[in-house]
């Protein structure tokens, strides 16, 4: 399987994804835990059936340590025991911000004050710009049908 369009190699794309890529680095830096920030970008990339996402992030998240029982179940974290708290309220947070058009209402207050329970304002505002920014991603691949299979961690460092 070949890319519709090839986005290493396009000036334009280059130019875009270098702006989208500093935006992911301040959330990436910020005190947002590492762990959440990979759950959250391989659940909404399961979502969007975005497979070059989701290969990179469970690939990156088993780097950084994570569990692989705990990557096998991130598909069905409300039924998994090995979720934390936080964690969860994240992942609510992070579905309901990725499935807006599936809900008249959008993000629910309820979501919104569980994940601000677990979460400071800092940390807030980086699982809200984390959730958009892998949904652009998300979308960018499935547009261009961007093959999965062949990610390796820290290959784009």
């Amino acid at each position: 399987m070949d890319a519709r369009l090839n986005l290493m190699a396009n000036p334009v794309a280059g130019k875009f994804l270098k702006y989208v890529n500093s935006a992911g680095k301040v959330l990436s830096d910020s005190t947002l835990p590492a762990a959440t920030q990979e759950l959250v970008k391989l659940r909404a990339s399961q979502i969007n059936g975005c497979g070059f996402c989701t290969d990179m992030h469970s690939k990156d998240a088993e780097a950084a340590g994570e569990s692989t029982q705990r990557l096998h179940l991130v598909a069905a974290w409300r039924e998994a025991t090995v979720f934390t708290e936080a964690e969860r309220a994240a992942l609510e947070l992070t579905e309901q911000g990725t499935r807006i058009a599936d809900a008249a209402g959008g993000v629910t207050d309820a979501a919104w004050a569980e994940a601000a329970r677990h979460y400071d304002e800092d940390q807030l505002t980086a699982l809200v710009g984390l959730i958009a920014v892998i949904n652009l991603y998300n979308r960018v691949n499935v547009i261009v049908r961007q093959p999965a299979g062949d990610y390796q961690p820290g290959m784009f460092d």
